[in-house]
């Protein structure tokens, strides 16, 4: 005991400093804090009494985790709920461990959880932004939806209307279509020229239409109308107003003047669509094949009368529409058109242009030719056609028509009709336009 060494306090203090500077430098291994300890025990080679140890300090306490309310799961994510409830656990046992155990278990965690998201994301499970399947329901939604809007375009149910319009196709190219002695085809007026212009009739023009149902709803009939507008919109729109209006749906058969069958391109059109020229032959051969044909007597007069004479009906000439209604012995029915004579308003008629250019008249409106094409868009003014009581001719005989006196009689009569009428629907129009 007397020859034992002690080791003072102090030194070895200063040997475990030694020991802590050399793990720093990365020197530090496992139980290297007790190897100055037991080498001063041991260094005397005989029995030695124990040295006083450090004190160790003492470790904080881990504050206690506050408890978590659990979330509900949302069913859409209820596997990665799951999954991401297991990783809290192992993140908690993991933080009451000693420092390397719980880094260990963190690195754990987090392997876990990434292979957890690459589940999710392989699954689409836990996504919330996944696109679902497109299932039999959405697809049969989309069709219905496109069905409407080609229902809504095409006017009706769009596999009607495309078959329709292939077998038009296919006719038009073998030729296998018909075509009166006048040039009327019925099938090209029907499928191409009374939709092009039926938009305005309805929708631009809104054409209320009165009385067509006195037009005969079988054999022959002559409507006579006046004649407006600088631009004959008001026969096109005559002619829809009889075919879209009248029960038994009859095609209006219209006499035109030399001129119109004189135009490059609106010859062929024209006689495509019904009309024919306007002479007595014609007209008659139309009547006893029981068509409906429409004459305005007024001509290029009515057609290019100036504003201010607007509604007054020029002179119907020598009557031979009376005349042939005689032969033909078929009803005369008046026709009165309000609301074409302001699509237009012919201020003046240049004609130095007119003899230039071989027409009857050059209008001047307030919006042609200063606008260029765009003038010749008309006004949307608020139209009405009103046919009136048929004036019967079979009371007389064929050979009546050779009577001057009861020829102007009946013209009279049929354009005081129109002209009384006219005046009527203009008292009772609000506005040019409503």
């Amino acid at each position: 005991m007397a020859d034992a060494k002690v080791i003072p306090f102090d030194e070895d203090s200063r040997a475990r400093r030694g020991g802590r500077g050399r793990s720093r430098q990365g020197a530090r291994k496992p139980g290297a804090q007790a190897a100055p300890a037991a080498g001063g025990a041991t260094g005397g080679g005989g029995p030695a009494e124990q040295a006083p140890l450090a004190s160790v300090p003492e470790v904080p306490e881990v504050p206690e985790v506050p408890h978590v309310p659990e979330v509900p799961e949302i069913p859409a994510q209820a596997a990665s709920g799951s999954r991401g409830g297991d990783h809290v656990h192992h993140r908690a046992s993991g933080s009451g461990a000693d420092a390397g155990a719980g880094a260990a278990a963190s690195g754990a965690g987090d392997e876990a959880e990434a292979g957890d998201d690459a589940v999710v994301r392989d699954d689409g499970a836990g996504e919330p932004d996944a696109v679902p399947p497109v299932g039999p329901g959405d697809l049969a939604s989309l069709t219905g939806l496109l069905t409407g809007v080609a229902d809504k375009l095409l006017g009706g149910p769009w596999e009607r209307k495309a078959a329709s319009g292939l077998a038009f196709l296919r006719r038009r190219v073998t030729g296998d279509y018909e075509v009166d002695e006048f040039g009327y085809d019925e099938e090209l007026t029907e499928q191409v020229l009374m939709p092009l212009f039926r938009p305005l009739f309805e929708k631009y023009f809104r054409v209320e239409v009165r009385g067509v149902e006195n037009i005969p709803a079988e054999g022959g009939a002559l409507v006579v109308c006046n004649h407006s507008g600088t631009l004959p919109w008001d026969g096109v729109m005559a002619q829809i107003a009889v075919r879209d209006h009248h029960p038994a749906g009859r095609h209006l058969r219209l006499l035109a003047a030399d001129l119109v069958f004189a135009l490059p391109g609106f010859n062929e059109l024209a006689r495509k669509g019904g009309h024919t020229l306007a002479c007595t032959e014609d007209a008659q051969l139309l009547l006893e094949r029981g068509e409906v044909v429409g004459v305005m007597p007024e001509g290029f007069k009515g057609l290019g009368k100036p504003f201010s004479e607007r509604y007054k009906l020029q002179r119907f000439g020598r009557g031979g529409f009376v005349a042939t209604a005689l032969k033909t012995r078929k009803p005369i029915v008046p026709c009165s058109i309000v609301g074409a004579e302001e699509i237009y308003p012919m201020l003046g008629n240049s004609r130095t242009l007119a003899r230039l250019l071989g027409i009857p008249y050059f209008p001047l409106t307030p919006t042609f030719p200063w606008l260029g094409p765009l003038g010749t868009i008309p006004l949307p003014t608020k139209w009405t056609i009103q046919f009136g009581t048929p004036i019967p001719t079979d009371t007389y005989p064929p050979e009546s028509a050779e009577d001057p006196m009861l020829v102007f009689n009946l013209t009279d009569q049929v354009r005081e009709t129109i002209q009384h009428t006219l005046y009527e629907l203009l008292v009772q129009r609000r506005s040019v336009f409503f």
